[in-house]
């Protein structure tokens, strides 16, 4: 319960799947309509759609808009990051498109990195990041393919490159002096945030840092229109330093009957928290739409609460070896009406111009005579989505 005085709502399992999946946007087909607006739409109200390397399938963040974008074209998030300027790329749990509408809420970090960048940039100076920044600045947009005369070295890391000019384009744009105004898979175009963003023609749009207490806010707001139902862990996901004043902050809103607090079915002592016009929104009906959602899914992501809520424990098993996979290299959950039903590990044959299926468990109360041929259907719909 709150330590907060006041009345505790109990919230069954099946109830607390139908809030999160109706915050998620996953209960109705299109909910954000179609084309590079709806890409921006869908990146504002997740607040964040997570980018990954992998490319088994479709890389992470065009399949998470996919799953909420039925008609969704890679083309559409090309136009919203590079020409409509409506999202842009930076670091919240993991490096994420983010509504360009919440920028200010990451220009801190930005301005702290200057101060004081991570351990992984001690190699890079102020020479080398002054070079990367005037080549920018005289050349136009690059990518690290454009730089040619770099002197190369041995790599420090599996992910690191033998060009010390990537980690000076990294440190510029942790910093804030660059921004990827393009990507064409994993090859990042960088600008000048200024620049790429019109705040040199127009100074007064340059945004400045929120306070501490507007990123709270901001924190807590997105975990609420995102997830629904809330608890400490899942307003600071990854975020741990922030927990204490994420506390403070939930309790003013209890006090002021903003939120109120939740016994979870299942939850133990964990407190839950919840806005009060949510717990009337949902009703007992669940529409049975198939998902294949993606490890790295707003709903998969945060393993611990996808098992309180769900019955699932999700294993992302690509760096296991093989004996020790369960569900396969990639496996995917599979979302059926309110129920996870099976995880399916798939790959993308692109040579061969179809979509394998390495492994198929079940899972839950998954079954074969209840869901296979729905499940089937949308890997159809799936497969043309990865070779369009």
């Amino acid at each position: 319960m709150s330590r907060i005085a006041g009345k505790s709502h109990t919230v069954a399992k099946s109830q607390a799947r139908r809030i999160w999946l109706k915050a998620q946007r996953l209960d109705v087909s299109a909910p954000f309509g179609d084309g590079p607006d709806a890409t921006c739409r869908a990146t504002e109200h997740l607040g964040y759609v997570q980018i990954d390397t992998i490319n088994v399938i479709e890389r992470c963040h065009h399949h998470i808009l996919y799953t909420r974008i039925p008609a969704y074209r890679r083309a559409d998030l090309r136009q919203a990051q590079s020409t409509d300027k409506t999202v842009f790329e930076y670091w919240t749990h993991a490096l994420s498109y983010l509504p360009v509408r919440d920028i200010r809420f990451f220009v801190g970090a930005m301005r702290r990195y200057r101060k004081d960048p991570s351990r992984w940039f001690s190699s890079v100076n102020k020479q080398d990041l002054r070079r990367v920044l005037t080549l920018i600045k005289n050349g136009g947009p690059l990518t690290i393919r454009d730089i040619d005369d770099d002197v190369l070295v041995e790599k420090t890391h599996p992910w690191a490159s033998r060009k010390p000019s990537k980690r000076a384009l990294q440190l510029a744009f942790y910093t804030g002096a660059v921004t990827i105004s393009a990507r064409a898979g994993m090859l990042k175009t960088y600008e000048l945030m200024d620049r790429h963003f019109g705040w040199n023609e127009r100074p007064k749009d340059r945004q400045k840092p929120a306070s501490e207490r507007q990123i709270l806010d901001y924190l807590l707001d997105r975990a609420l229109r995102a997830q629904g139902l809330v608890s400490l862990d899942s307003a600071c996901h990854l975020d741990a330093p922030r927990k204490p004043a994420m506390r403070r902050l939930i309790e003013a809103r209890v006090r002021r009957k903003e939120l109120v607090p939740v016994a979870l079915e299942g939850a133990g002592k964990v407190e839950h928290w919840v806005e009060p016009e949510t717990l009337d929104m949902v009703d007992g009906r669940t529409d049975e739409i198939v998902h294949i959602l993606s490890p790295f899914d707003p709903l998969i992501i945060q393993r611990k609460r996808l098992a309180l809520f769900f019955d699932y424990e999700h294993r992302f098993e690509a760096y296991l070896p093989k004996e020790k996979r369960v569900f396969g290299y990639f496996a995917l959950p599979v979302l059926v009406g309110d129920a996870i039903v099976a995880a399916i590990d798939l790959k993308t044959d692109r040579e061969k111009r179809k979509l394998e299926v390495k492994k198929w468990t079940w899972v839950g109360d998954g079954s074969p005579q209840l869901h296979k041929r729905r499940i089937e259907v949308e890997l159809d719909r799936f497969e043309r989505f990865q070779l369009a």
